[in-house]
């Protein structure tokens, strides 16, 4: 009976133990800023912060977004090869007018070449003096939710729309992706040269070698009115001086 008693204090002890260690565990990632609220906006721990949009936001007003902390603003340009959201080119100016640091971004498609992907967002998005570099948005939709695209197809899509993003806009895109998408289609080395923005809700991707972090695709702040009523937040993995400095084409610096 004393033996078993012994070993139930023990198992007791080590459980103990184990929660501690989990709950310093925690409290040290929040302290560092590597896990965050869902509706925390401009989270102190990080310099840069932003969101990023699309025709869903509605009528967006700039300068309640600005006053909010935001710094930058990942703007929905293009999808696939003919598809362009209406509220682009007044997302566009908007930001740029309200101090916010604007970026275009793309939603890949698996079902039409690169080379008219490219097309579509270079006839919708300005060069810009001062903008974040296109980004291509790499998840998933209709039946490739279930079913994803081979890498090889995916790939072979991918490059020339990278390639030709890079030639006209004079800086390698940011590539976007969730953890499936990097895992199926950019963690071989290919792409280790291009900025990373990364979706990971609440905590931040401890593995990988980000830029951006999407820590909250449902968050509440005030300045839009579209019938979405949240709005995604992120955070920038450097400085203020490292981010005016991030993605600026040669001779803008």
């Amino acid at each position: 009976m004393r033996r078993l008693l012994r070993l139930l204090l023990g198992l007791c002890l080590t459980v103990t133990l184990l929660v501690l260690a989990a709950a310093g565990g925690v409290a040290l990632l929040r302290w560092r800023g590597l896990i965050l609220e869902p509706e925390q906006r401009d989270p102190q721990e990080w310099e840069v912060f932003g969101v990023d949009v699309s025709t869903y936001q509605g009528t967006i007003d700039w300068p309640v977004l600005a006053r909010q902390g935001v710094d930058f603003a990942f703007i929905k340009a293009t999808e696939g090869s003919s598809l362009r959201d209406e509220r682009f080119a007044a997302n566009w100016a908007g930001a740029q007018e309200a101090g916010v640091r604007p970026g275009a971004y793309h939603f890949f498609s698996y079902d039409s070449p690169g080379e008219t992907q490219a097309e579509n967002f270079i006839a919708a998005v300005p060069v810009t003096e001062g903008a974040l570099p296109p980004v291509v948005d790499i998840e998933f939709y209709g039946d490739y939710l279930q079913q994803p695209a081979d890498a090889e197809h995916t790939r072979s899509i991918l490059d020339p729309l990278l390639e030709a993003l890079e030639e006209h806009y004079g800086v390698k895109p940011i590539l976007y992706c969730t953890y499936r998408s990097y895992q199926l289609y950019l963690d071989n080395g290919a792409y280790d040269d291009y900025p990373l923005w990364i979706s990971s809700p609440t905590m931040a991707p401890l593995l990988h070698d980000w830029d951006f972090w999407q820590y909250s695709h449902t968050a509440h702040l005030e300045g839009y009115d579209g019938h979405q009523d949240k709005i995604d937040l992120n955070v920038f993995r450097g400085s203020r001086e490292d981010f005016l400095a991030f993605g600026l084409p040669d001779g803008e610096e």
